[in-house]
């Protein structure tokens, strides 16, 4: 098995990421899990100094389209974990996309509107949505609201920090159509690391 990897190493990261596997260790379900690592995910979201200006800028060639950079922060080296940052230009917006993985997603600068869908039949449907602002954050577990897009609604960039139980951005997963519901293969990728099969 691969090492884990600390793109981003400083302590700050690593007592997060050493919270976040304790938690998982001494909880029985995602559900249990992600209420344990609420007051740690705070706290990281709220913290202004430990994220370095480099992975909270935009990225013109990238897998989400419209200069969105998703920036791979650490990965665990069997892919049950990644921590990274998703930066979104002003009025730019993500595909309506899934994640196929549990954990939680946070604003660190700027606004955003998050859509949720859900799927009805063979089509989808606008189930939420709410506007975000920074420190602000919501939980993913799948098949519940795993099926969102962003929007950035501020002056400047927004940029989200994202820890999901999966390595998301080299992991297939689904873009969709909203109106038909018709569903493609994504993957998004990372600006700074390349996936095994790259």
């Amino acid at each position: 098995m691969a090492a884990d990897e600390y793109v981003l190493d400083n302590p700050t990261v690593r007592t997060f990421i050493d919270s976040v596997r304790a938690a998982i260790a001494e909880t029985g379900s995602p559900a249990d899990a992600v209420e344990r690592i609420r007051p740690t995910f705070a706290e990281l979201l709220a913290d202004a100094d430990w994220l370095p200006r480099e992975y909270q800028e935009p990225a013109p060639e990238s897998g989400m389209g419209g200069g969105i950079g998703q920036w791979l922060l650490y990965r665990a080296g069997d892919g049950s974990l990644s921590l990274f940052s998703l930066v979104v230009p002003p009025e730019a917006e993500t595909p309506v996309h899934d994640h196929l993985a549990w954990g939680l997603v946070g604003l660190y600068r700027g606004t955003q509107d998050e859509e949720i869908f859900a799927r009805v039949g063979e089509g989808l449907t606008l189930s939420d949505s709410r506007a975000l602002n920074p420190g602000d954050f919501y939980a993913l577990i799948p098949p519940t609201d795993d099926i969102h897009r962003v929007r950035t609604t501020s002056p400047e960039t927004s940029v989200s920090i994202h820890l999901l139980t999966n390595d998301t951005g080299c992991v297939w997963r689904h873009s969709f159509d909203p109106d038909s519901g018709e569903e493609h293969p994504f993957r998004s990728g990372y600006v700074n690391v390349p996936c095994e099969d790259d």
